[in-house]
């Protein structure tokens, strides 16, 4: 049936996502949709959805994908509610900003987060290296965690970057950091620690009631350099079995998974009130390598023929896009836990 919404008539995607209104020809992308192999999966119903949120709030927290998710959520609902922008801290790539849908007074929320734990990111001005604290969580999030009824986490991409990662005040080593007297130790054991300290922090502050949600790791889809013509030049999805979940894809999932798994069983008799769940689209995600703007991250970039280089994006992925199906789901996980 194709999508609720296209670029010109939700207005806040964000720009760098809008594939239809910076000219991508092809259209096929859209009219794919995810069938599970023992289960139906609904059509998104944002009439539905409103009135499970209705009185409640839903924030979005972690790294650009995160907001990939809450943009395209967003962009569903508005199909049928307005929402009005009621909080935005400056004019910050939209990294925390609410929205209210007044109709049934309900609030949807983005929280730049990426490594959910408290960071220092590496800027120009500063080091050219991440800093994690991996025994506690990130307060500009965590100090609203009282008014959030349902959390839906997502991190992944920014711990592929070079960092410094502490733990209790001492430094344990790092990812990537020629010139630093520091141990390299990777960064699957950090990813973990960090999701780990994320979930326990929330248990135990939220004892009284939350929906807590991980969206697992999102591949990306680069066939060749990032700035040249055919970076992720796909336009049909992967058929079943021509690409397998493997290496760091598979790796970042599974640390996700398992930590939601052990965060559940960790909080015993309270899992009535703290209810875990992983939203696992990795594997759908992975074989929609379609999906990405590509070189339509930016307005028309073939107007003047193929220039020597061409900047593309093949990590987020198109508004409206398979992105749209994490959101499918995430409906009808939020309706088992409350049904639970």
């Amino acid at each position: 049936m194709g999508p609720l919404y296209n670029g010109t008539t939700c207005g806040t995607i964000k720009d760098g996502q809008n594939c239809m209104s910076h000219g991508r020809p092809d259209l096929g992308f859209l009219y794919w949709r995810w069938q599970p192999q023992e289960c139906q999966l609904p059509r998104f119903d944002p009439n539905e959805f409103l009135q499970f949120f209705a009185d409640r709030h839903i924030a979005f927290v972690g790294d650009s994908m995160a907001r990939n998710q809450l943009e395209s959520l967003v962009c569903m609902v508005s199909s049928v509610s307005p929402p009005n922008l009621v909080y935005k801290n400056g004019d910050d790539d939209n990294k925390f900003r609410r929205w209210h849908f007044a109709s049934h007074n309900a609030s949807v929320s983005i929280y730049w987060s990426p490594f959910l734990v408290k960071g220092v990111e590496k800027s120009k001005n500063g080091p050219d290296h991440n800093e994690l604290y991996l025994d506690r969580i990130d307060e500009r999030w965590g100090k609203d965690l009282d008014g959030i009824d349902t959390i839906v986490l997502s991190i992944g991409h920014w711990f592929l970057h070079p960092a410094v990662y502490l733990d209790d005040g001492k430094v344990l080593g790092c990812h990537y950091c020629p010139g630093l007297n520091h141990t390299e130790i990777g960064f699957y054991d950090v990813l973990r620690k960090a999701v780990r300290t994320t979930l326990n922090t929330i248990s135990d502050r939220r004892g009284d009631g939350i929906d807590v949600i991980l969206t697992t790791f999102s591949p990306s889809h680069f066939e060749g350099d990032w700035d040249k013509f055919g970076a992720c030049p796909k336009t049909e999805p992967y058929g079943e079995g021509e690409k397998l979940l493997e290496g760091m894809d598979a790796d970042m999932r599974k640390i996700e998974v398992e930590e939601v798994e052990s965060a559940r069983l960790g909080i015993g008799g309270n899992q009535k009130k703290v209810r875990l769940e992983a939203l696992d689209v990795t594997r759908l995600s992975l074989m929609r390598p379609d999906g990405h703007p590509g070189p339509y991250m930016y307005p028309f970039p073939f107007a003047n023929g193929v220039g020597e280089r061409v900047q593309n994006d093949c990590v987020h992925w198109c508004l409206p896009g398979p992105v749209d199906t994490w959101n499918q789901i995430l409906l009808q996980v939020i309706k088992r836990l409350r049904r639970q």
